[in-house]
């Protein structure tokens, strides 16, 4: 097998250096300063939560404002860059997450969420976002 060529290769090490630093703040956002996360997405972001689809950032802001307070702890992290020419020669990356989130006055859960990053004036900016409370198995084989 072939190495991998060094234009990819450095773009899997800013997709990991941006997925790092992004979900740093996204989540201290998330749990500490909720009214900034505006400035994470894009005008037109969208996202799922738990299959409710919200399209906006004004929109999506307004649901999150709404959610109770939380503490999240991430488990795992991972991130892949897209090829420039799906997202009109901006640079994009995939970061997926996993971990737990407690909201006030509920019971920890397991989620995962994966966000599409775009990079504009050098700035990342969310244009999709999908989160989704994963459910105890009831058993195996069932």
């Amino acid at each position: 097998m072939a190495p991998p060529e060094p234009e990819l290769k450095d773009k899997a090490e800013q997709a990991d250096q941006a997925a790092k630093a992004f979900s740093d703040l996204y989540y201290e956002y998330f749990d500490k300063k909720r009214h900034a996360i505006k400035n994470l997405y894009h005008d037109s972001a969208n996202l799922i939560w738990n299959g409710r689809a919200v399209s906006g950032k004004d929109a999506i802001v307004k649901f999150l404002e709404e959610l109770p307070t939380s503490y999240t702890n991430l488990s795992s992290l991972d991130s892949q860059p897209v090829t420039e020419s799906a997202f009109e020669g901006q640079t994009t990356v995939v970061v997926s997450t996993f971990g737990l989130v407690k909201y006030q006055d509920n019971k920890t859960q397991s989620f995962y969420q994966t966000f599409i990053l775009s990079s504009q004036a050098n700035v990342w900016k969310i244009v999709s976002d999908n989160y989704r409370f994963l459910e105890a198995s009831s058993g195996a084989g069932t």
